[in-house]
């Protein structure tokens, strides 16, 4: 599903983001991605969305090694990776319906399919009713529920988040990941990059941690004594 074989980013400069990185995310698994600030969790992210490309190595997608992807095939792989961000990046002159709606509209979807599915999606993080609010009219909660909405209204099998409950409190963080729990029992792959390691410890989820771009450990939460530095 994601695979990481030694690999490597350097960007111009010569700062090196990441160093000989490997592992493997399975079909339907659910995973944490941890680490200082500046540990390299963002390049990680960016190479498995095709934003960047590794400098060294190979990142492998549902069997496809992304350096043999061209930039016409880049949208294609896209389709199977949903991405959710910290600050929602939501449209912020459209309501929550055409929000949700925009992947679908992009793979011309027909309009009877698209509200089937974002009322579906809607339904599914509780904002069902809200469908005609702008996002200026939802908490902070509730605009990360609808970037949730959005990344998983074409049912993508990998699910990226990056820092998704950077900006709520810990009650609604666990109400985010809750979510999560649900996509991933669905069947979908999620792997969640985040620095709250209490939320981690919480969750009991397989955990990757980096450490100035080199990974440390992998495995479950318990097993590591670190700090977030």
């Amino acid at each position: 599903m994601i695979r990481f074989e030694d690999v490597s980013k350097t960007y111009p400069g010569g700062q090196q983001a990441l160093r000989r990185v490997n592992f493997h995310v399975a079909p339907g698994e659910m995973v944490f991605l941890t680490g200082h600030s500046g540990a390299g969790k963002s390049t990680l992210l960016k190479l498995i969305s095709l934003m960047e490309r590794p400098t060294v190595g190979n990142v492998l997608i549902n069997g496809h090694n992304l350096n043999h992807i061209t930039r016409r095939d880049i949208a294609y792989i896209r389709r199977d990776i949903g991405m959710i961000f910290q600050n929602h990046q939501l449209l912020m002159d459209k309501n929550v319906f055409d929000n949700v709606a925009l992947p679908l509209v992009i793979e011309g979807y027909t309009r009877k399919q698209i509200e089937k599915r974002v009322h579906a999606a809607l339904d599914r993080v509780g904002l069902l009713r809200k469908q005609r609010n702008l996002p200026i009219m939802l908490s902070g909660g509730e605009q990360q529920r609808v970037g949730i909405a959005r990344a998983i209204v074409n049912s993508p099998p990998i699910l990226l988040a990056d820092e998704p409950t950077g900006n709520l409190d810990p009650a609604l963080s666990l109400e985010i990941m809750s979510l999560f729990e649900d996509v991933n029992q669905a069947g979908a792959s999620v792997f969640i990059a985040t620095h709250d390691l209490g939320l981690i410890a919480r969750m009991k989820y397989r955990t990757l941690t980096l450490k100035q771009g080199q990974m440390i450990t992998d495995g479950l939460t318990q097993n590591w004594q670190g700090e977030d530095e």
